[in-house]
């Protein structure tokens, strides 16, 4: 009977032919019958088991314009170690009109410079900013449903259309079944890649003293505005804190810094210190400065810029962008992105609203950041001279794994569950 079960397992019956081997062999023996079919019939709960365990899956990711975005969704999507497809979007002009409506359409994309977006349609999608939800829901829409619907930050869709939303504390989001509250935006330490960008821009450092102090600067966001004025005070402020320390910039502006206020910022800072620009060219030696830099010097408004300096540990000191004046008298607040924030702000659900100071404010709670103000800037260089170039354990790289992992798993578990 063993050497019979054997054969019957290596063939892998399939159940028709399975309940008609043991109907012929039942007539000969029952009792060997019974035995062959609860032996087979517990391989394949076995095998089905297995299948769902070990199941693999596909995945899109939705691209957009702003950085940050792309870098939270590609960092969950390597987490699932199941390969993924790079979808780019682009977004017409009108696109924010295509949110005012319920319906789901692709009419705020332009198609011809976007990603083809056709069949076989995939089990999940990740997307992250407003321009790539409608792209997300068609998606969802073309499968008949299937496709799983995982969103960063904050939608304008209504809460209920996304099998998982990823949020953190700059937005009001509810504690409900489908909403998973992060402290920081998702971000994944590549340490080889790391290491690599780290190697290619120490050649451009050598002779520049420590502390190395990377000058992370963004632009307009939301409320917040980098006018000309705001990026000189921002330069003044992080070439004090150097020549206090006796160490030296690192810095980088970004593609949502305007030309002018980056104009204003290189100004402040000394020749003797690295300076990159966006608008020249050539490749961009942020990673190599998240490798490299003993302390980060961010523009507040990009939370995903806190965020990922906030992962190394080293001591970062946060720039406030806010103003103190009524918004309504200062020019600046007519600009689109301002303006725009503050109608959504205003009009909008709660679940719109946005406030990245609730970022800045629980780093600084907590004690991973400081603010960077003129008054603490002695006290700051004199620890940044005691630390330069030690080891710092990496904590706030552990719970940025952690939560990226955790990520990760609730989507695995919307397949599994599928």
């Amino acid at each position: 009977m063993c050497l019979l079960l054997v054969c019957i397992k290596t063939v892998g019956f399939n159940g028709f032919f399975l309940r008609a081997f043991c109907g012929i062999v039942y007539r000969i023996h029952g009792r060997l019958a019974l035995g062959i079919f609860e032996y087979t019939a517990a391989g394949e709960r076995e095998k089905q088991g297995q299948g769902v365990a070990e199941r693999q899956f596909t995945v899109w990711c939705l691209l957009g314009e702003k950085a940050g975005d792309n870098t939270q969704v590609r960092a969950l999507a390597d987490a699932l170690s199941v390969g993924y497809a790079e979808k780019r979007i682009v977004a017409q002009p009108w696109e924010l009109f295509c949110h005012l409506g319920r319906g789901v359409t692709l009419a705020g994309i332009d198609s011809s410079a976007s990603s083809n977006l056709v069949a076989p349609w995939p089990d999940v999608v990740i997307s992250a900013g407003r321009r790539n939800e409608p792209v997300a829901r068609w998606i969802k829409q073309q499968s008949g449903g299937e496709s799983r619907l995982v969103h960063m930050g904050r939608p304008w869709a209504p809460l209920e259309c996304w099998d998982l939303l990823v949020t953190t504390p700059q937005y009001f989001l509810p504690r409900q079944e489908n909403i998973l509250h992060n402290s920081l935006p998702l971000y994944r330490v590549n340490r080889d890649e790391m290491r690599s960008a780290g190697e290619r821009l120490q050649r451009s450092l050598e002779g520049l003293p420590r502390p190395w102090i990377a000058v992370l600067a963004g632009g307009d966001s939301g409320r917040f505005v980098m006018t000309d004025k705001k990026a000189a005070r921002f330069g003044h402020l992080a070439q004090a804190l150097a020549t206090a320390s006796g160490g030296s910039l690192l810095v980088t502006d970004s593609a949502r810094t305007s030309a002018a206020a980056g104009d204003a910022l290189c100004e402040q800072i000394l020749s003797s210190n690295y300076c990159y620009r966006v608008k020249d060219g050539g490749e961009n030696p942020y990673r190599g400065m998240l490798a490299l830099a003993d302390a980060f010097v961010v523009s507040g408004e990009s939370m995903s810029m806190l965020g990922e300096a906030a992962a190394t540990d080293n001591p970062l000191f946060i720039f406030d962008m806010d103003d103190t004046a009524p918004w309504w008298v200062l020019a600046h607040s007519y600009r689109y992105k301002p303006l725009s924030h503050r109608f959504a702000m205003r009009f909008g659900a709660r679940r719109m609203r946005r406030d990245i100071g609730n970022i800045q404010h629980a780093l600084v709670t907590t004690g991973r950041a400081q603010w960077l103000v003129e008054a603490g800037l002695e006290e700051a260089a004199t620890a940044l001279r005691a630390s330069a170039g030690a080891a710092i354990p990496n904590r706030s790289a552990s719970i940025a794994e952690e939560e990226l992992q955790r990520t990760a798993e609730a989507v695995r578990q919307l397949v599994t569950a599928h």
